[in-house]
């Protein structure tokens, strides 16, 4: 994997818009080269997907919420809104950070919530007490051994893929009309509490 490149604070909306506006062919081949080379694509979770994540956590006042691939930040700025709960997104693409980041000004909970690029394997869970995830399997696989490590109680819950050989606490089954991935139009949720 390369490594992550973050941007500078001097690196404003404008510079970015005046950078796009100067070599506009040259940074479109740059977005879509970083766009092939993550680890998993960003599909979108329906919101009543999203809704049941956090149920299924039992997401309360007092969590700290992490999300892992957090793509457009709907489930940390859900948690925030609805349970006023802090989280962190963490996601590798610049575009969909800016984003979620956008999305929580919009939705009035930015002082609550963060977004971050950053590889999701280099960042520090340890301070979650839940953490969401909708990851391919082998990513999971990856992560799991770091998961399980985790401070006992933590609640894991992820979004269509298992982790092999770390029996779930519950499976839910949930109908995802708005899904636009897969022949199925519902989403497994799959729920592990660290011991």
């Amino acid at each position: 994997m390369k490594p992550i490149r973050t941007l500078s604070p001097w690196f404003t909306r404008r510079s970015m818009l005046g950078a796009a506006l100067a070599v506009p062919a040259v940074a479109l081949a740059q977005s879509l080269d970083a766009a092939k080379e993550l680890d998993t694509p960003f599909v979108t979770t329906p919101q009543n997907v999203v809704d049941a994540m956090l149920e299924l956590a039992q997401v309360r006042a007092g969590d700290r919420l992490l999300d892992l691939g957090s793509g457009d930040g709907r489930i940390v700025i859900t948690a925030a809104k609805r349970f006023g709960v802090p989280g962190l997104g963490v996601e590798i693409d610049p575009r969909l950070v800016e984003r979620a980041r956008q999305g929580a000004l919009r939705e009035g909970v930015a002082d609550k919530v963060r977004f971050e690029i950053q590889d999701l394997f280099e960042t520090d869970l340890t301070q979650a007490t839940v953490i969401t995830l909708y990851l391919l399997p082998d990513v999971n696989e990856m992560l799991k051994p770091r998961l399980m490590k985790l401070k006992p109680g933590t609640r894991v819950v992820s979004h269509d893929w298992g982790m092999r050989d770390w029996p779930a606490e519950r499976e839910i089954v949930v109908e995802a009309p708005g899904k636009t991935v897969g022949l199925a139009k519902s989403s497994k949720l799959t729920l592990w509490i660290v011991k």
